[in-house]
């Protein structure tokens, strides 16, 4: 771990690591078992600035080698979250986690928990195929005794007031007090031009989304892994949520970025929006939608 760069006071009783590395070196200096939760959203090879390839086979190729690590370094009952979305090409899409599945199907060693849809309203307009308007998180747990708090993610009753009409229960509320499953497709805005978390990074993960997962896959002062942590979304919903991170970017414009606003994390100065923070409706007295993006 000595050729790692180390910051350790970002925070009372926290520690941080971020590295200005290549994912896949790092990695492989990693012991087995150091991680509680990974998540991360790794570059989909269509030719991006940071990236160095726009052929999906580069992607598989890529994650042959590199998912087996990220199980090696998972401990036992710990979860790994995926979050990707398609190859485009020629108004042609490949589904990303099709091929990420597929790798990591002959690893029995874990499990896939839930295919999470991220579905979100802006985005480019397509004018060859219906607009893509999600992205895909799967979610895999290493052994059958894994983390998964379900309390910390509730999301109101649709029918709050609702309760029984017959049998032992009748009358009373049908429907945990604490709230609901947020069950597997979470609409939460993506970070556009209008979104309080926006940066120069060309695709920055919403808060939100890294958020939820946090809370749900990891217990305090547990140890999250994001190997591509771009702007450092990941890192800062860490630090909001009390757990100890880990993390590389290979671009050194993108790592001090996600190290500035690790920062403000930690001085609690950070803009985001919170996962559990309802999308508002159009206000049906104004002519103008409210901006979901605040």
């Amino acid at each position: 771990m000595s050729a790692l760069k180390i910051y350790k006071r970002f925070g009372l009783n926290r520690s941080l690591i971020l590295a200005n590395d290549d994912a896949l070196g790092f990695v492989k200096k990693l012991p087995d078992g150091c991680v509680d939760l990974v998540i991360t959203s790794p570059p989909y090879c269509m030719g991006k600035e940071y990236e160095t390839s726009s052929n999906y086979d580069d992607f598989e190729e890529f994650h042959r080698t590199f998912l087996p690590e990220i199980i090696r370094i998972t401990k036992d009952g710990g979860n790994i979250c995926w979050q990707v979305g398609y190859h485009v090409k020629n108004s042609g899409v490949m589904p990303l986690d099709y091929l990420v599945h597929q790798i990591l199907q002959p690893h029995k060693e874990i499990t896939l928990r839930n295919r999470l849809i991220w579905t979100f309203g802006h985005g480019l307009h397509c004018k060859k195929r219906f607009s893509g308007r999600h992205e895909t998180v799967l979610w895999y747990s290493k052994g059958n005794e894994y983390t998964f708090n379900l309390d910390p993610v509730r999301i109101a009753q649709k029918y709050p007031g609702k309760t029984y009409y017959k049998g032992a229960k009748r009358g009373k509320p049908s429907g945990n007090p604490n709230g609901k499953n947020p069950a597997d497709v979470w609409e939460i805005p993506n970070v556009k031009a209008n979104h309080i978390e926006k940066t120069t990074h060309p695709c920055q993960f919403p808060f939100a989304l890294a958020q939820r997962l946090i809370l749900a896959l990891s217990n305090k002062n547990g140890v999250v892994f994001d190997p591509f942590m771009g702007s450092g979304t990941t890192a800062c919903a860490a630090l909001v949520e009390n757990r100890k991170f880990m993390g590389t970017e290979i671009s050194p414009k993108y790592y001090q970025l996600a190290v500035d606003r690790c920062k403000q994390a930690n001085a609690r100065t950070l803009r985001f929006r919170p996962h559990d923070k309802p999308l508002l409706p159009p206000d049906p007295k104004s002519k103008v939608a409210t901006n979901p993006f605040t």
